[in-house]
């Protein structure tokens, strides 16, 4: 091929080209005009939906991440339409099975962070915890210091900021402390086999009926559980009208000492976890007054 032909061949190319740009000005003119009023019409519905979500849910990350796919969508919908206008369907066909491809690629390869962005959605939308709730998340007890998409932070009552994936939160059980507005303290305590045990149930009860905190809705509740190796065992349950920490170990704290004062002053003995010899003496009288010691 000579110089002459190769001059021929690419100017009849680029004629060709520019007779196809002249018939194609009209779509390109439309296409344009479409893709501005696109724009402007996205950018309305952006503002609409924003203002219509902001009023029905006040998670402001949910609200953020919405707001932002119907804007995507609408701006996905406006350059299909341009490239339909500009005769370039097919490619927008291949680019769309790339893209399918792409994201199935990436869903692999990133199940977990997917995983833990879908759990966020389903955490925001349920609401099973909300900041500042106290919850215990697997093995972590504290206070709820944000929720975002991706993880969950609580702040321990040690100070300790504790990140777990929202899959992890999702997946399982949550205990929340602050549904309910209330928590229960439970105390178990022991008494002597020798001491009368409807007087020890009538003298705990009335220790602690003036306690800070406790609930005036719900009764404190006193069972006896077991036979120990050394005391009668039994279990206590206060409510309390806040389920702050503080609150839970500041009651917790008076119980103790209420308890303890109220059985000093009725000859109440909380034992030690001792091993004694039977010589078939009653519980709660000492050796040196048993009939074996007197000699009796």
């Amino acid at each position: 091929m000579n110089l002459n032909e190769a001059y021929k061949l690419i100017s009849e190319k680029l004629t060709n080209w520019l007779h196809e740009l002249i018939k194609m000005l009209p779509n390109i003119l439309v296409a344009v005009i479409v893709l501005v009023i696109g724009l402007f019409l996205a950018k309305q519905i952006k503002k609409l939906v924003a203002k219509f979500i902001n009023k029905i849910s006040d998670k402001k990350v949910l609200n953020g991440l919405l707001i932002t796919i119907v804007y995507f969508f609408c701006i996905g919908v406006v350059i299909f339409v341009v490239l339909s206008i500009l005769q370039l369907d097919k490619a927008v066909t291949s680019l769309l099975a790339g893209v399918g491809i792409t994201g199935l690629a990436l869903a692999f390869a990133f199940q977990d962070i997917a995983a833990n962005f879908i759990s966020g959605v389903f955490i925001l939308f349920r609401k099973p915890i909300h900041v500042g709730d106290i919850v215990k998340l697997k093995t972590y007890m504290g206070k709820i210091d944000s929720i975002n998409l991706r993880d969950t932070v609580v702040r321990t009552f040690q100070g300790q900021l504790v990140i777990i994936p929202n899959k992890e939160v999702y997946q399982n059980p949550i205990e929340n402390y602050s549904q309910l507005g209330k928590r229960r303290l439970d105390m178990a305590v022991g008494v002597s086999y020798g001491d009368d045990l409807e007087k020890v149930q009538r003298v705990t009860l009335d220790a602690v009926k003036n306690i800070d905190g406790l609930s005036k809705e719900d009764e404190t509740t006193f069972f006896y559980k077991e036979f120990g190796d050394s005391s009668i065992n039994f279990l206590l349950r206060l409510w309390l009208n806040s389920p702050e920490q503080s609150v839970y170990r500041t009651a917790g704290h008076q119980a103790i000492m209420c308890i303890k004062k109220a059985f000093e002053e009725n000859d109440i003995m909380i034992p030690f976890p001792i091993r004694t010899m039977d010589f078939g003496i009653k519980g709660g009288v000492s050796l040196s007054d048993s009939p074996i010691q007197s000699g009796k």
